[in-house]
């Protein structure tokens, strides 16, 4: 799958930024207050940690967030907010932490949980927005059309705008079609490919019946359009239905 690769881009260091942080985050940094998680002061000889609890609090989550992913991800934060009314037990130091099925992408939420002077947990919601090199279009592409890296560009799109994957490899493109219009920009991602059919109905195809130790050869037609590595119904001579894996103009059924 790297036949081909991709263009170089520049990308931002990999930290996690906040967006809208002073406004947003204001109700867990007055949760985390009355909780007590001002450090108290530090020792001679040490670095004084930061007094405002929102502040640890938001460095604490962003560098759990960063590193969730790998160096190639820029990843923002945005802050939701608590319920204001929530009160928690005076607490030394927090952690986050992510909830079993949870995942850092899109409208989400982080756990927090005070693992020093008190026992509590608390749900955060955010926004994550991860920015990361894709495959984007570079010109105006139909339905239909058979791509090829002549097709498009590696450019820096935002990946969480969507759950499905987007594709970041020229080669995926090799014996794809469009299966909708893609204007030039636009984030190509898995479900705007389909695989170009090699056969189609009607095609006479070279039928492959490969068992354990021997190979007989014989000619079908094919009775529904399939490309490479897809599964096609063929009718032999004698009016047989067999079902093989397309290879070219050749389907191969295992016994």
């Amino acid at each position: 799958m790297h036949a081909c690769r991709p263009t170089s881009i520049q990308r931002p260091a990999p930290a996690a930024r906040s967006a809208g942080w002073p406004r947003a985050f204001a109700v867990l940094a007055a949760v985390l207050a009355f909780a007590g998680l001002a450090a108290p002061t530090a020792s001679v000889g040490k670095v004084r940690p930061p007094e405002d609890p929102a502040q640890d609090a938001q460095a604490r989550i962003e560098e759990f967030v960063r590193t969730q992913f790998g160096p190639e991800y820029r990843v923002e934060l945005r802050f939701g907010q608590l319920n204001p009314n929530l009160r928690l037990d005076a607490c030394n130091r927090i952690e986050p932490f992510l909830s079993p099925g949870a995942r850092l992408w899109g409208r989400t939420s982080i756990g927090v949980r005070c693992v020093e002077g008190a026992s509590w947990s608390v749900a955060v919601p955010m926004t994550v927005a991860v920015f990361g090199p894709a495959l984007v279009a570079s010109r105006p592409i139909s339905p239909n059309t058979p791509l090829s890296a002549a097709d498009v560009h590696v450019q820096e799109v935002e990946l969480s705008r969507e759950n499905r994957p987007a594709l970041t490899d020229p080669a995926q493109l090799e014996g794809q079609m469009s299966t909708r219009a893609l204007r030039p920009g636009q984030t190509l991602r898995d479900y705007h490919l389909r695989v170009m059919p090699t056969v189609r109905p009607g095609d006479p195809v070279r039928l492959r019946m490969i068992g354990q130790g021997f190979v007989v050869t014989s000619d079908g037609a094919a009775m529904a359009s399939a490309g490479n590595g897809q599964a096609v119904r063929v009718r032999t001579p004698s009016g047989k239905i067999m079902i093989g894996t397309v290879n070219g103009r050749t389907v191969d059924v295992r016994l």
